[in-house]
């Protein structure tokens, strides 16, 4: 059901008349010379550059509040749209400092983050007030502030750095969906219509002194489901509090292959009061934390490494017996408490981006049908091809991105993207070619090609491909690496590092699918070329000939028809494309385009099973080609060398561009 005006209307609060504050900017126009914006987005990019940097202050935060980030993040915004001048230091990995190194501006770091707030506060009208009640309501201030030229602040940050109050959001929205609908019946006109943005209003943290009691371990390695079982848990001892509180972790956090739950069921007394499979509706009165827990299309949850997901279940008044019923397998590490494990705080991150460049920023489960029909009204309100910057509520990867993509809208996993605005202002060029290689001369062998995964993920790029891409090993075999095109906006000086340090064995691939995230077979045809050709443009400007797509419809992988493949054809010049993980590698030729799906592994030995499962029927009369899809998360060019030089004599490992050379070569092409 689509969302009426009336609707809308019902949740706007009469809250006066509201200011009116200049537009962005015209497309094509750069408003540093009107309105005192630095900004630069014409037409034909998908994200905005900023001014370049020339002198940076900068600060660790990550040990202030939740409340102090926010408004230094959303400051940030402010400052770096007119001039960059404000650097964050916010991951635990470090990797914030590295770049910080890497793009040579100079800087001076201080240890007292909040002294910027009296060096910078001229630049700001005053505050926008959040209601903690409704922690979207931080969501609501960070639009307003964009629009406003102000920060982010719990009443007391605004009282004590005495900012003039200029919305005070307290008491003004009974959920999340009234206050959203009050920002697109008061405010949409006046935001920009080239991005949509969806971060999460606060992030959890640990609350202090909860002890968690394990029920259930797995004590050796587990990758292959055949501990699958319907386990008993006796969660009786938990009772006497407010609730019962179940936690599944990863038992082993280092390999990628954590607890995997198809279907949970609680009984209080012997009577049902829980019932669900992970993913659908009937989850989520219970999800208390899906923390980056993931969703698999076969239905069911599961968190790897240091990812987790925590249950809540509420038993009735009198219950003397609780038990849970829980289909499992893999790696788990089951705990429980009945303390309230977790407080919630702002969440900080790409809060500067979004302020700066005047975007909505909402966050809806795009599985709860009263939010998705939210979720979809929004994405009709923009044009073709917008980007998403952000995540899903939920980790609903798959159900996030197959509703943007059937609205025309592509995604890029942003939500913890940090520094966007100083990272879009860096002058660094990017090449549109990559170090060339001789193919070899076509044999009957087995030709592997493996492609790290994940790139179309700006947060990777920034954070986990710099940490892997730095092992001093890279550059012995050869590896694929899939990275976002978007970086030409984005994030130029990343490209350009990766550029200028890639060896002839790296070959840089567009991650799935093109210029952003999507699944390019859900798109409304007459939208689908808006994609195809900004990838088209992108990937020459990048120098990227293979594309690593995925090709979803509700968590189910579909193979591309012809007709999504020839628009491909059509407007990118490509050498072939690596398609969705799945548990073989086969070749289809949609529109006469080689596409090769991948084998996905997390560990060198999976990976040795993989290559040795696709070639035990290969008799070695013709070259055989396989693709294997390296989870970026867990293995390193190191373990990909380990992996490269255990295979046999009959066996050559090649870059993409050369093993899409080879094999249409042997199609003729």
């Amino acid at each position: 059901m689509k969302i009426t005006r009336r609707i809308f209307l019902s949740g706007a609060a009469a809250a006066g008349a509201c200011a009116t504050f200049p537009p962005l900017l015209a497309e094509g126009q750069d408003a540093s010379s009107s309105s005192g914006l630095g900004l630069l987005w014409p037409p034909n990019r998908a994200l905005p550059r900023f001014r370049p940097p020339v002198y940076l202050d900068a600060a660790n935060i990550q040990h202030l509040t939740g409340d102090q980030q926010v408004l230094l993040t959303t400051l940030q915004g402010i400052v770096n749209r007119r001039e960059p001048r404000l650097y964050w230091f916010m991951s635990g990995d470090n990797t914030d400092q590295t770049w910080l190194n890497t793009i040579k501006i100079p800087n001076s770091v201080t240890q007292d983050p909040l002294s910027v707030i009296q060096k910078y506060r001229d630049e700001v009208r005053g505050a926008i007030v959040y209601d903690p009640a409704v922690p979207d309501s931080i969501n609501v201030a960070t639009t307003l502030a964009g629009l406003m030229d102000a920060v982010v602040a719990s009443a007391d940050l605004a009282n004590q750095y005495q900012f003039p109050i200029l919305e005070d959001l307290r008491g003004r929205f009974a959920n999340k969906v009234d206050a959203y609908n009050w920002v697109i019946e008061n405010y949409w006109s006046q935001l920009t219509p080239r991005l949509l943005t969806g971060i999460s209003p606060a992030s959890p943290t640990s609350a202090p002194g909860v002890n968690w009691t394990t029920l259930l371990q797995q004590t050796t390695h587990v990758h292959d489901s055949s501990n699958k079982n319907t386990y008993t848990i006796d969660l009786t001892p938990f009772l006497g509090g407010e609730a019962v509180y179940v936690r599944f972790q990863d038992s082993f956090q280092n390999d990628g292959w954590g607890p995997s739950v198809q279907q949970v069921t609680v009984l209080a007394n012997g009577a049902t009061i829980a019932s669900f499979q992970p993913g659908t509706a009937a989850e989520q009165p219970f999800l208390y934390e899906a923390d980056s827990s993931s969703l698999a299309s076969g239905g069911w949850r599961f968190a790897d490494n240091t990812t987790y997901f925590i249950y809540k279940f509420t038993p009735p008044a009198g219950t003397t017996s609780l038990t849970m019923q829980v289909l499992m397998w893999n790696q788990y590490l089951v705990t429980a408490t009945n303390t309230t494990p977790l407080l919630y705080v702002p969440f900080a991150n790409l809060r500067d981006y979004i302020v700066a460049t005047r975007a909505f920023v909402f966050w809806l489960d795009p599985l709860l049908p009263a939010e998705a029909d939210l979720f979809g009204q929004i994405l009709d309100k923009v044009g073709p091809d917008t980007p998403y910057l952000g995540w899903f509520l939920g980790g609903h990867e798959d159900a996030g991105v197959t509703l943007c993509s059937q609205h025309g809208v592509v995604v890029g996993a942003a939500d913890f993207f940090n520094n966007g605005t100083v990272h879009g202002g860096v002058l660094a060029p990017v090449r549109p070619w990559q170090p060339p290689v001789t193919p070899p001369t076509l044999q009957n062998k087995v030709y592997v090609t493996l492609t790290m995964s994940e790139g179309d993920n700006l947060q990777y790029d920034e954070h986990r491909l710099r940490i892997i891409w730095d092992d001093p090993n890279r550059g012995q075999v050869p590896i694929n690496w899939s990275i976002s095109p978007l970086l030409l906006d984005a994030a130029p000086d990343m490209l350009n590092y990766y550029q200028s340090t890639q060896t002839p064995n790296d070959f840089l691939v567009a991650g799935p699918s093109g210029a952003g995230y999507t699944y390019p077979g859900d798109w409304p045809a007459a939208d689908l070329p808006s994609f195809t050709q900004r990838t088209g443009d992108y990937m020459r400007r990048t120098g990227m000939n293979v594309i690593y797509v995925l090709n979803r419809l509700n968590g189910t992988n579909l193979d591309l028809t012809d007709a999504v493949a020839q628009q491909y054809v059509n407007d990118v010049r490509l050498r072939g494309i690596l398609g969705n993980w799945v548990s073989t590698s086969y070749l289809k030729t949609p529109a006469g385009l080689p596409v090769m799906t991948q084998i996905g592994i997390s560990t060198v030995t999976q990976g040795q099973s993989a290559v040795a499962n696709a070639t035990q029927n290969w008799n070695g009369n013709r070259p055989l080609f396989v693709a294997l899809g390296v989870l970026a998360w867990n293995m390193t060019p190191t373990d990909v060398n380990t992996l490269v030089s255990s295979l046999g004599p009959q066996y050559e490992v090649v870059r993409a561009d050369v093993f899409f050379e080879l094999l249409r070569k042997t199609l003729g092409q």
